[in-house]
């Protein structure tokens, strides 16, 4: 069996693939093609969850053009895999996948924020409440499950564990281990795994359920601040300009109508969705929705963003120190929503970073709800 060190750079290698099938394909599906561009933009969503895009049409945001579901994803990573390689036509990640992927020479451009972390919407790491586990060092050896390799779990794991004072051989003995969302929380339940990653629904779902408590979370090591993008592919861009300001700028407005909707209202709304679509989905979990956790207005994309997981790739070896810039990672030129709104980033400062011990990881966090 590969070590677990191994395994992390064998995960984030692939997202080199992609850039080499993008840089010699040519546009599938003829889905970016020609004069006026396309009206239809294909995507994978998630199971019993109602994304921003999928808010935005239904809202009406999207005017003309139609959103056409080709299946689901359980990670970050693969949805914007799939978009360099057009097997679909946006898709969205952690920051950090998104500038693994342009490093590795992908033509992808970010075009606007999707999910973050403030007080309502987090990751967090979370243990069974008998367990021995109360701070970085005990996770030596334990196996923590999560959505995916390589993304925004792990990102938080690693800054975790470097806060908590554990050497580089250390923190390789801490095993991420991928577990299907759906599934999480009852591994751990079972024991299969000792720290589930839970956001979101299915966070408050199982803390509704007790017997689970907080190790940490990602809002309490960064406090607020915008973690993914959608991106498209340069040449989706260049050849459908008017359809990307139509999708970047609904996306957005449905960003500030669920932020400044009453909870209840955008939970029926997107309960609403779910049964309309009719993928035979739970709806109940949608209950405990609160936010999508995008901290810039409109979904706004800086620097920072971006530049905090360049730093990250760096540090960690998997991409060389200039090897990136964040100023050429995305565009805020689609965002209508948003360009005349003036900025207010409640994103982690520049001087702010990952490994800074600001925050001792020995004491044993509360939740955030």
């Amino acid at each position: 069996m590969a070590t677990t060190a191994s395994t992390r750079r064998h995960f984030l290698s692939l997202l080199g693939l992609s850039a080499v099938a993008v840089s010699c394909g040519t546009t599938a599906n003829g889905a970016s093609s020609g004069k006026g561009g396309t009206k239809t933009l294909r995507y994978q969503g998630w199971a019993g969850q109602v994304t921003l895009p999928e808010l935005a049409e239904d809202l009406g945001h999207l005017n003309d053009v139609k959103l056409k579901w080709v299946g689901n994803t359980i990670s970050g990573p693969q949805d914007i895999q799939s978009a360099a390689t057009d097997q679909v036509d946006f898709g969205g990640a952690f920051n950090g996948a998104v500038v693994k992927l342009a490093a590795n020479g992908a033509p992808v451009k970010a075009v606007i924020s999707y999910y973050g972390s403030d007080k309502y919407a987090y990751n967090g790491f979370y243990v069974r409440e008998d367990s021995a586990i109360h701070s970085a060092e005990d996770l030596i050896g334990k196996k923590v499950g999560m959505n995916t390799l390589g993304a925004h779990s792990e990102a938080m794991l690693d800054i975790y564990l470097q806060r908590g004072g554990l050497s580089q051989g250390e923190i390789g003995k801490a095993e991420p281990l991928v577990v299907p969302p759906v599934n999480t929380e009852q591994a751990l339940r079972q024991k299969q795994i000792d720290v589930a990653v839970l956001g979101g629904i299915l966070r408050d779902k199982a803390l509704a359920a007790g017997g689970v408590r907080p190790l940490f979370t990602d809002y309490q090591l960064l406090g607020a601040f915008s973690a993914g993008t959608y991106v498209m592919t340069d040449r989706f861009l260049k050849q459908n300009p008017d359809t990307a300001r139509v999708f970047v700028t609904g996306v957005g407005r449905a960003i500030e109508w669920a932020r400044s909707t009453p909870r209840e209202e955008v939970v029926a709304r997107m309960t609403d969705i779910v049964k309309k679509r009719g993928r035979n989905e739970d709806t109940a979990p949608l209950k405990y929705w609160r936010s999508f956790g995008v901290a810039e207005t409109a979904g706004r994309i800086n620097d920072k963003e971006l530049r905090l997981w360049i730093d990250w790739l760096v540090e960690r070896g998997d991409i060389k120190k200039g090897q990136v810039e964040a100023a050429d990672l995305y565009t805020n030129e689609f965002n209508a929503a948003a360009s005349s709104a003036t900025s207010q980033s409640a994103g982690p400062s520049t001087s702010h970073s990952p490994t800074s011990s600001t925050s001792s990881s020995k004491t044993s966090s509360t939740s955030g709800s």
